[in-house]
């Protein structure tokens, strides 16, 4: 006969409750919620992505809602299509990683059989070496990073229009989780210099808590022996992501840093101040995140309503020891931070805005 421990089964259910709690909260959030789609364009897009489902897929599926049609090519078979199919435009996201080189050639090609064409960059300011010089062959840029308009428009582009990203509201969703897929404290993303030191100094603090670290690179921490334990190393594909996210109690966001450096391609040193879509994508999962400041966010959520920031590790760990001891306020936050950002932060809002400059 199996025996069971009985402590481990009290915790399993006190697990299920609390997350039968938010999941019922996060439920009652997005049965109020009556989102208006934005009414039908009539323009024929022709959609490149860029290979980060996470992005694309909220794209594609915004295109078409709010396109007349969307046809949807791989970077190679981006002039084939437009010859074939006539779009009215061709946007293409990001233009960068997977793009073959000659790229460049294809969209001036484009140019000249009379259809539109129009970049989002969303990596911006990180890769501005790159951009700078495929900016220019577009009718219309547009930049998830506020700080880059000026930019593109001193290398010469002539239509720049600052467009922040958002989320897929079909993507990251709540879901419920089992007591195996349940965090206090979760970080997803690669390590960046800034992130590993600020996990070197956390290292301690997070030894009697249960803790999910994903992402590349998290070798280079200087106390990777304390942490190893709660890493799990590589990419993370997004429906696990979607799982750590309505697990943890609390998901940190940390932006990369922006200078120049083996990790990013900005000579320039220009700045960075708008939000990542991870932002957007915590918060859709409903649960709490707890997030470096730029200024951007405030433009879009208000801290300790609807989200949480912190400054450096001191004020990081005084707030993650806050949360954990604070249920309902930690639930609140979470379900305001879901409502926020499906009435105001999905994909079809921006893609129906994009829309507009060009048509």
């Amino acid at each position: 006969m199996k025996i069971t421990n009985k402590s481990t089964l009290s915790e399993d259910y006190q697990l299920a409750d609390r997350e039968g709690y938010r999941y019922g909260g996060c439920q009652a959030v997005l049965d109020r919620i009556r989102q208006q789609i934005p009414g039908k364009k009539n323009i024929r897009v022709l959609f490149i992505p860029q290979g980060f489902e996470a992005i694309d897929e909220g794209v594609s599926e915004a295109l078409k809602q709010v396109a007349a049609e969307c046809i949807i090519a791989t970077p190679d078979r981006m002039l084939e299509t437009a010859r074939n199919h006539r779009p009215d435009l061709v946007l293409v996201m990001n233009g960068l990683h997977v793009f073959p080189t000659d790229h460049v050639e294809h969209i001036r090609t484009i140019r000249q059989l009379g259809i539109k064409t129009a970049v989002w960059f969303v990596d911006d300011p990180y890769f501005t070496d790159d951009t700078a010089e495929l900016s220019v062959a577009y009718d219309i840029v547009f930049t998830h990073e506020q700080d880059c308009v000026s930019f593109y428009k001193e290398v010469g582009c002539s239509q720049v229009y600052y467009l922040p990203l958002a989320v897929s509201p079909n993507t990251f969703v709540p879901v419920r989780t089992t007591p195996k897929q349940q965090f206090d404290v979760c970080f997803i993303g690669n390590a960046f210099w800034n992130r590993v030191e600020l996990f070197d100094q956390l290292a301690p603090f997070l030894q009697d808590k249960k803790v999910i670290i994903a992402g590349g690179h998290w070798d280079r921490l200087s106390r990777h022996d304390q942490l190893s334990r709660f890493i799990r190393d590589g990419w993370v594909p997004v429906p696990e992501t979607v799982t750590y996210y309505n697990g943890s109690r609390i998901v940190i966001n940390l932006h990369r840093p922006t200078a120049a450096g083996s990790d990013n391609h900005n000579g320039r040193g220009l700045t960075g101040s708008s939000i990542n879509p991870r932002t957007y994508e915590i918060s859709a999962c409903g649960t709490l995140q707890i997030t470096d400041i730029r200024s951007e966010l405030l433009r879009n959520y208000r801290p300790g309503y609807d989200i949480e920031t912190f400054e450096g590790a001191s004020d990081l760990r005084s707030k993650i020891d806050y949360y954990l001891h604070h249920e309902e306020e930690r639930l609140a936050i979470a379900w305001r931070s879901l409502w926020t950002t499906r009435q105001n932060h999905t994909f079809a809002h921006r893609v129906s805005q994009l829309l507009e400059f060009v048509i």
